[in-house]
């Protein structure tokens, strides 16, 4: 028996060491495709909306926020860049308890620091307790840590090779449906008003809902959700299963940082998304400049970034299914990000709000769509690493600039007007552009023989 398990052990690490030189080997490994994969991958979404959902559901209605609790707008601008703050150191211990502990774990931790930051903001309705809203808000943005990561992971676990780029958008979709529910419902749920006692009044139901729903999800993960099949769905994930049994988390940690093609991906994605956090961030502000008392569109125009971002993911996913050209489809989708950033900033001041709608889908179809196209590419990239972990770093540098752009921008907002602080983030898309030309396209999961 240990001659054999020496054996099959030979065998993965020569097969591993094949991918990374470029060869193809020929090797039959028993592999199957579960049902259940569907409600694993439907769950996930539901799972990463809920949390997603609480990111900008302060910042939509800034203005109501400081208000009610009389605060400054920095201080709720700091309840959506919380998410990134708490990302960034704790994303490398997340990292490691999903590759030692697997994909139930990770969901489990998330849903239930979902479920208490939810339920704890229940009792923060009273203009003195904004402490505790931030608090609950604290605890939920700590628990995105272990939910960004996932997408590529799952998807790589549970699906075969011809739908696993699919599985990733839909996962990626969830986070964006959050999204979209935190830019729709607020604005409904809370209605501007003298009287403090109304606004109290929608906190509260607002409140109350969220936490409902995040309570459902975590007794749907407890009783369905599942780390692995019992047999990996293709001969490449089987390999991986081996390979990341035996090499540690700071080894492999150590081999992507040490990856220039995945380092310059790293920047690349992480000007795209950080761009993408601040307009997000600041949209309220935005919006509201130009068309005063107009909330209820501020969060309708986020909604229409997100829809439009959900569609981009779940087309892009499927393009990528079907063609296989992760870097073509990675540079397309990223220069169409930066012709929708320009002509979101050249329309801007129209004096028609539909127009801004327009704009801000086609930039939201692209800049959203873009993002699990950085998922599968950095797995292609770095192959056979744990995708959680490749992911995990692309979503730290993620939370990085997006605290530094959404700085800056609001400051740029403040000393130079919209129209300059969104040339600046125009200009970084550019750059961000030029990094992804010089990519090199080292697709060593095609590599593999699925």
């Amino acid at each position: 028996m240990e001659q054999g398990q020496d054996t099959k052990m030979k065998n993965s690490v020569d097969y591993v060491k094949a991918i990374e030189g470029g060869v193809q080997p020929s090797q039959i490994i028993e592999t199957k495709v579960y049902k259940r994969r569907w409600l694993i991958l439907m769950i996930f979404v539901l799972y990463s909306a809920s949390n997603a959902m609480q990111w900008i559901q302060y910042s939509i209605i800034a203005n109501i926020i400081m208000a009610y609790y009389n605060v400054s707008s920095f201080s709720v601008d700091m309840t959506s860049m919380i998410y990134m703050i708490t990302y960034i150191p704790f994303i490398f211990p997340a990292s490691y308890l999903l590759d030692r502990f697997g994909l139930r774990f990770a969901a489990l931790a998330g849903a239930i620091g979902t479920t208490f930051g939810s339920w704890i903001k229940v009792f923060s309705v009273s203009p003195d307790r904004f402490w505790i809203t931030f608090l609950g808000q604290s605890l939920v943005a700590l628990s995105q840590t272990f939910i960004l990561s996932v997408p590529a992971r799952l998807a790589a676990v549970w699906f075969g090779p011809d739908q696993v780029s699919s599985a990733c958008s839909i996962g990626v979709f969830g986070n964006q449906l959050g999204i979209a529910i935190g830019f729709l419902f607020p604005p409904m749920l809370v209605q501007n008003s003298e009287n403090i006692n109304i606004i109290g009044q929608g906190l509260h139901v607002m409140f109350y809902i969220v936490a409902a729903f995040t309570t459902i999800i975590l007794v749907l993960i407890l009783l369905f959700f599942k780390s692995e099949p019992p047999l990996p769905p293709s001969p490449a994930q089987a390999v991986q299963r081996e390979a990341e049994s035996t090499e540690s988390f700071f080894v492999s940690v150590k081999k992507l940082v040490t990856n220039v093609g995945y380092l310059l991906l790293l920047l690349s994605y992480g000007i795209n998304v950080g761009v993408f956090y601040a307009i997000s961030t600041l949209l309220n502000h935005i919006v509201l400049q130009y068309f005063p008392n107009h909330e209820k569109d501020a969060g309708r125009i986020g909604l229409t970034i997100v829809c439009a971002g959900m569609l981009g993911s779940v087309v892009c996913g499927i393009v990528l299914d079907k063609t296989h050209k992760f870097k073509e489809t990675t540079l397309g989708v990223y220069l169409l990000s930066f012709l929708g950033m320009i002509i979101f900033t050249f329309t801007l001041n129209s004096s028609q709000i539909y127009v801004i709608y327009v704009t801000a889908g086609m930039l939201g179809f692209f800049m959203t769509g873009y993002l699990p196209v950085g998922f599968e590419f950095a797995a292609e990239l770095t192959y056979p690493e744990p995708e959680g972990t490749s992911a995990g770093l692309l979503n730290a540098v993620c939370q990085v600039f997006g605290i530094v752009f959404t700085i800056l921008y609001g400051c740029t907002l403040g000393a130079w007007g919209d129209f300059w602080a969104n040339i600046f983030l125009c200009a970084t898309l550019a750059f961000g552009s030029f990094l992804t030309i010089i990519i090199p396209n080292d697709l060593r999961r095609q590599n593999a023989k699925f």
